[in-house]
């Protein structure tokens, strides 16, 4: 017998993940890491590792960790969704900037390059299935100054994001062109996100 879910748990701290699961009526309670959790330290990049291996072995450890976290909590059984966005110029991986200079840097290099937007996601549902997708985009940044840079890292925006940008935020007055998906640049493609749950019987 199948069984229907009303609700999901989300495992993600991002704000837009939220926003972006509302927009598609989907009802979600989030599953954040505990205190003694290291979040971050499973975004460590890997020597040698492209970004597409790296996006996706992020998004299953994250996923790992949330499973595991909601058996310690005794939460319900429902199905948990995470996902993992990262900007790559080429094969080189631009993660969250530590500060304003390791911001400045890649917003310079960025700058006048066509880059992709990789965000994979991945939903574990019954019987310790796990269902996932990944969405790649391409964006082209062109006309920022010097000056534009500063304004824009004074702004906050490019911290707690990969790549130094969001593209909702301000930054959107100098892309020049997008392929893909808008959402998926957000942090979470609607298209390919709907469909997982869908598979994992979510009513939404």
């Amino acid at each position: 017998m199948t069984i229907s879910h009303e609700s999901i748990l989300l495992a993600s701290q991002s704000p837009r993940r939220r926003q972006l699961l509302e927009q598609i009526g989907v009802a979600h309670e989030l599953l954040l890491p505990e205190a003694h959790e290291d979040a971050e330290a499973l975004e460590a990049v890997l020597e040698g590792e492209t970004p597409d291996a790296y996006v996706q072995r992020v998004t299953r450890a994250k996923l790992d960790a949330a499973v595991a976290r909601r058996a310690r909590l005794e939460l319900p059984a429902v199905p948990v969704l995470v996902a993992d966005t990262t900007v790559a110029l080429g094969k080189r991986i631009l993660g969250k900037p530590a500060d304003e200079a390791e911001a400045r840097t890649m917003l310079r290099a960025l700058c006048g390059h066509t880059h992709r937007v990789l965000t994979a996601v991945a939903v574990a549902c019954e019987g310790n299935r796990v269902l996932h997708a990944l969405s790649v985009s391409r964006v082209r940044l062109e006309g920022m100054r010097e000056t534009d840079i500063d304004a824009y890292i004074a702004s906050g925006e490019p911290f707690g994001k990969a790549g130094a940008y969001g593209i909702q935020g301000r930054i959107a007055a100098f892309v020049a062109h997008v392929e893909g998906s808008y959402s998926g640049i957000m942090g979470l493609p609607l298209h390919e996100t709907a469909m997982l749950l869908r598979q994992a019987h979510v009513r939404f």
